[in-house]
């Protein structure tokens, strides 16, 4: 068996990447997204691909894919009907939450309403004090008439959570042994399980989903993997977590919470091993598709991981790579505001009908009508000629919904489409890095994504960032990060602890447990001793503080003599972030993190020699459109086709590169040269000096 297949499933278009582990060969396709039931596209673009390369499904040997099927759950409130067990006294904590609003100025945005309502959620007589110390015992019969209630009531799927059990899970423990034995069939999440560390709500909240996702999670990979088996492939499917990493379907329907940005994680991923190729280690991800465009950071080679995040209006405690996502894609539709405003996205066609150009019953304006009314996309047609473009149904939707309105003409209508896309997703890039201490002019732009390409030039010029990096297959690049990345469990313990060498013994031992955990995950996985990996982090805040800072530490740092250099690095980070460090101020120790990381065999960009002098001739010419110029109009525009570049090739803007799986936009005064692994780097403000 030498073939790898990942497999990105998005909004409108399901991504396949296929890589000839032996000779490092990669081919892709995109089929159809089908909503309604993911897998059929993925085991629909799969197969196709192999047919198409004529390898038979028992060449196989590693098969992963990104799922958005535990986030559209919760999207569409289609989870299990999940009931609640609580400690006494806490049933309503789900509802009280942090006691504040979603948006502090608009006063009539509603909280999300829980996942669990009301009459679900039932209390357990049990308390623990806050040092794990039993203070009200277990009483086993106000459990088993809660267990009853809730089986009465047809709950799927069970939550449970108890106050201070991440220090002591006895109680939990009980809890779940005694549902296992009155209730089997039910789908069981527990805190301890899901998320030992303290904030109570957040802990609880992150269960919660998880019990509520549980059920949808596990119909659907039991459905998937039988497809995988059905059509002859002879291993498991991995899934991608939101950490990046990925883990088997068991693990998976475990802890389905933690796949809810699986499908974006897989692009920074793919990022990240682009950065170690290149060298260039800062790197702002843009990856644009038809739906949505997601944003993250990398600095240093690596992506910055936040925990805790919000799915949906819900805190979610887990480890996710910090992914900003905002309504901005291919699809996203253009229309006026009240007030008679300008306004693009959130809300997308979609796959169907899609944009009005697609001829498929669309008849709202999108990103991708304006980018083909202005000549930018190939009207002969997209996906290497798959789908002819439809410019006059693009012209009558923008007439009908924007011109109409506003006097404008269908070329500005366009134009002004494009520059509030872009201004939405410019902010999106602001808040991960002007407002967390870094400055875009340090970083390169990494475009993928469908809709990238043609964007990113604008994006480049709007934030000052000097450079633009393109993969060689942008449209699929998620899809390939599934084929470069590890097995990855995460795990963490909480304890409070000055900052101090007497602490240090204690944590040594939390470390060493967690240690034992994701050694015996990766054996479970069949992950050899040699290439296991641990990588620990400490959370740290001054005595006082609400919020952490998590704080890479190496084991050799857990000595009683080393804890002032993990002090150390608290006040550098500390200070880059909040502008100030107290040098003087008592340090706490909150939480204690490890990530088992299980190493793979991965895919590989073949590097090759460049070539200089060469003069690379454009396949045809077009009449583009560009407002981004002294004098807004249309120019004539070379066309290229990207299979004809090799390393060292360079071009001059206004130029258009199409492929099969994105189009890439080189804005009049920009420049491009190919670099030794086929990536694509624009220069934003012309030559690189």
């Amino acid at each position: 068996m030498r073939y790898m297949v990942g497999v990105d499933v998005g909004g409108t278009f399901t991504d396949i990447t296929l890589v000839d582990s032996y000779s490092g060969t990669i081919n892709n396709h995109k089929v159809p997204s089908t909503p309604d039931d993911p897998s059929r596209a993925i085991m629909t673009g799969v197969v196709q691909i192999l047919e198409m390369n004529e390898i038979p499904v028992t060449e196989v040997r590693y098969l992963a894919h990104g799922t958005t099927v535990a986030t559209n759950a919760l999207i569409e409130r289609k989870g299990a009907k999940t009931g609640l067990l609580v400690t006494d006294g806490f049933r309503d904590l789900l509802e009280i939450g942090r006691q504040t609003r979603p948006s502090l100025y608009d006063l009539f945005k509603e909280k999300p309403e829980p996942v669990i309502p009301g009459h679900l959620r039932l209390e357990v007589e049990e308390r623990l004090n806050a040092d794990g110390e039993v203070h009200k015992a277990f009483n086993r019969g106000s459990l088993i008439n809660s267990i009853n209630k809730l089986k009465d009531e047809g709950v799927q799927s069970i939550a449970v959570c108890f106050l201070f059990s991440y220090l002591n899970p006895k109680h939990e423990k009980l809890a779940v042994e005694e549902i296992r034995n009155i209730f089997p069939e039910a789908y069981v999440s527990a805190s301890h399980q899901v998320v030992p560390e303290f904030r109570e709500y957040s802990r609880l909240s992150t269960t919660a989903i998880n019990a509520y996702l549980g059920p949808v999670m596990q119909t659907y990979m039991e459905n998937f993997q039988n497809s995988v088996k059905e059509v002859g492939i002879p291993v498991d499917p991995y899934i991608t977590q939101s950490n990046g990493g990925i883990i088997s379907i068991q693990e998976s329907v475990s802890n389905p919470v933690r796949t809810a940005v699986s499908g974006p994680a897989a692009g920074v991923v793919a990022a990240k091993n682009l950065a170690e190729l290149t060298g260039y280690k800062n790197m702002i991800t843009f990856d644009m598709g038809g739906t949505s465009a997601d944003f993250s950071l990398i600095e240093d080679g690596e992506p910055k991981v936040s925990m805790d995040r919000e799915i949906e209006g819900f805190p979610a405690r887990i480890p996710m790579l910090d992914i900003y996502a905002c309504g901005a894609g291919g699809g996203s539709i253009a229309y006026l505001d009240n007030g008679g405003a300008l306004k693009v996205g959130p809300e997308s066609a979609g796959s169907f009908p899609g944009p009005a150009a697609y001829d498929r019953g669309g008849t709202r304006p999108t990103v991708t009508d304006a980018n083909v009314i202005l000549g930018r996309l190939n009207p002969d047609g997209i996906l290497g000629g798959r789908m002819v473009l439809d410019v006059d149904a693009s012209k009558q939707a923008m007439e009908e919904h924007i011109c109409k309105q506003t006097n404008l003409t269908v070329n500005e209508a366009s134009m002004g489409v494009l520059s509030v896309v872009n201004a939405n997703m410019a902010r999106a890039i602001r808040l991960i890095s002007v407002e967390k201490g870094y400055d875009p002019r340090e970083f390169t732009l990494v475009s993928f994504g469908g809709a990238g390409g043609l964007h990113c030039g604008a994006l480049a010029r709007e934030l000052n960032i000097p450079r633009v990096l393109i993969p060689p297959s942008p449209g699929t690049f998620c899809s390939l990060g599934l084929l470069v990345t590890d097995i990855r469990s995460d795990y963490v313990r909480s304890s409070l602890q000055v900052a101090a060498s007497e602490s240090m013994y204690m944590i040594r031992q939390l470390f060493e447990e967690m240690e034992q955990e994701g050694s015996a995950m990766l054996a479970k996985e069949n992950v050899e001793e040699q290439n296991r990996r641990f990588v620990y982090g400490i959370d740290m805040r001054f005595k006082g503080q609400n919020y952490e800072i998590t704080i890479p530490v190496e084991y050799k740092d857990l000595l009683e003599d080393s804890v002032y250099k993990i002090v150390e690095r608290f006040h550098e980070q500390h200070e880059r972030i909040y502008g100030y460090s107290n040098k003087n101020g008592l340090v706490e120790f909150v939480n204690y993190r490890l990530t088992a990381l299980g190493e793979l065999p991965k895919a590989s960009l073949e590097k090759f020699e460049e070539q200089d002098g060469r003069k690379v001739k454009p396949t045809s010419f077009r009449e583009v459109y560009f407002s981004e110029v002294d004098k807004p109009g249309y120019y004539s525009t070379a066309i290229f086709n990207r299979d004809d570049f090799v390393p060292g090739d360079q071009i001059k803007g206004p130029a258009i590169i199409e492929q099969m799986d994105t189009t890439i936009l080189i804005l009049p005064r920009q420049t491009m040269i190919v670099d030794p692994y086929r990536n694509l780097l624009i220069n934003t403000f012309g030559e690189e000096e």
